[in-house]
């Protein structure tokens, strides 16, 4: 397979990496939750989407769009009952998370079984550029990042939540002395990084089998695109999962999948010995 297919490929994978960082992204810089459970989400979102589409014969988009939702209420609903309760105590949210993805798998097994599902591909065909084919649906995943990477910007930059996000992130104390409400920020910025994670789920559902661990291949690939980039930086999150899936898709070329797995993990821990923050540091008052 040539260099310019293994860039085409990355690309998409890239796609992929950047929607399932940005809910992470976002929760991780604002609330401080290492959320362990956010593979899981990941895997909500694509059960929902076969059940919309495979079982209810329904469009894909309108999988994509109870997907977000669905896990969005899931989101708000954990950091209801159990996140609250463990703010500022990062080792405690880490093991609560935890222990929901483990919840989480096994309901899932319980209601679907342990064997995967599958979900048709909205679109069939393939985009020949030359010598690199192109498949349609991988084009489509690279603009839904595209499109939600927009989204997020504009979200955080041009609302008043946004504002508000980005203001707790910074100074969370000053922000109480002002008279925000950090708890409904923490409720709604918890939500929309579930919501995100459901929607790559939802994305992920026609390229890869349907089953309760799905996400866990992808919760290491979105911790270390977060860690890279810069927690709670959306440049960082476009430049980590671009830097992730080209690294990944060229160096399995010349050392196949563990040895590129390999110097990946290699080059992140040399980034992070120098820069700690990451390599979008985000600044803070």
């Amino acid at each position: 397979m040539g260099i310019m297919q293994q860039v085409a490929d990355g690309i998409s994978v890239a796609g992929i990496l950047v929607i399932i960082a940005l809910g992470l992204g976002i929760t991780f810089g604002v609330m401080k939750i290492i959320n362990m459970a956010h593979g899981e989400l990941i895997m909500i979102g694509a059960y929902v989407t076969y059940l919309v589409c495979t079982e209810g014969k329904m469009p894909f988009v309108l999988g994509m769009i109870v997907s977000f939702l669905v896990t969005a209420l899931v989101g708000l609903l954990l950091e209801r009952f159990v996140l609250r309760r463990l703010y500022g105590r990062p080792l405690e949210t880490l093991l609560a998370t935890f222990g929901i993805s483990l919840f989480l798998q096994q309901l899932i097994r319980m209601l679907f079984g342990p064997d995967g599902k599958s979900v048709v591909s909205p679109f069939q065909g393939v985009l020949m550029i030359g010598e690199v084919a192109a498949p349609y649906f991988r084009l489509f995943i690279v603009a839904i990042a595209i499109v939600m990477v927009l989204t997020t910007a504009y979200v955080m930059h041009k609302t008043k939540f946004g504002i508000q996000l980005r203001s707790v992130s910074q100074n969370r104390d000053m922000c109480e002395c002002l008279g925000i409400n950090t708890s409904k920020v923490d409720a709604y910025t918890f939500g929309f990084g579930a919501g995100l994670a459901g929607l790559a789920g939802s994305i992920l559902a026609p390229i890869k089998s349907v089953s309760p661990t799905m996400g866990l291949d992808y919760l290491i690939d979105s911790f270390m695109v977060v860690v890279l980039g810069g927690v709670g930086s959306l440049m960082g999150t476009l430049f980590g999962s671009a830097a992730m899936g080209e690294s990944n898709q060229l160096l399995t070329t010349f050392m196949g999948e563990t040895g590129a797995k390999i110097v990946v993990f290699l080059l992140i821990i040399l980034v992070i010995r120098f820069k700690p923050e990451g390599l979008f540091r985000m600044e803070r008052r």
